[in-house]
């Protein structure tokens, strides 16, 4: 656990993390929502022709069979929505964790990475064992707790952390 001491002087490297990861995020979410609404699109129309197959094929079959072939258009149509939806959610995160990628070398990130480190070994507590990964960011480990803050990592915690406002992807 932190002090408050800790928690304050971790305060700027926390707000220039949710900061940066909110505006990437913003910009992806803006073409991810763009490309989002094409698959829903495309998974509706698909959805719609399935849905009247089925309902020709159930009609001409008889009720209880049209009643049958209706629930499972509407299951593969639910089904393609959904899926449309996670491949959204996945090339948001795909995209997030792209930008956090691109971080080492840019400017300020050495900077970054100094205050990653310090705040990683703080938290993991005394002889605790800094490495920074290949992908950039910070672990460290001591005894029994690992902190993660490997820029892959901090990619997935800012996608994470946008909850419900996820769901603006396929919301038109």
């Amino acid at each position: 656990m932190t002090t408050t001491t800790e928690a304050a002087a971790l305060a700027p490297v926390r707000a220039h993390m949710r900061s940066d990861a909110s505006a990437a995020a913003e910009r992806i979410l803006a073409v991810a929502r763009d490309q989002a609404e094409a698959m829903l699109v495309q998974a509706r129309s698909s959805a719609e022709r399935v849905v009247e197959q089925a309902a020709a094929e159930g009609r001409a079959a008889a009720a209880p069979l049209a009643d049958a072939e209706m629930a499972q258009g509407r299951e593969r149509a639910g089904l393609a929505v959904l899926t449309a939806r996670r491949e959204a959610y996945d090339e948001l995160r795909r995209r997030v964790r792209a930008a956090a990628r691109g971080l080492p070398g840019t400017t300020g990130y050495d900077q970054l990475a100094i205050r990653l480190a310090d705040m990683v070994g703080r938290a993991a507590g005394p002889g605790a064992t800094v490495t920074v990964p290949p992908a950039g960011g910070a672990v460290a480990r001591s005894g029994q707790v690992v902190v993660d803050c490997s820029l892959p990592r901090l990619a997935d915690l800012a996608v994470e952390a946008l909850g419900d406002r996820v769901r603006e992807l396929w919301t038109p």
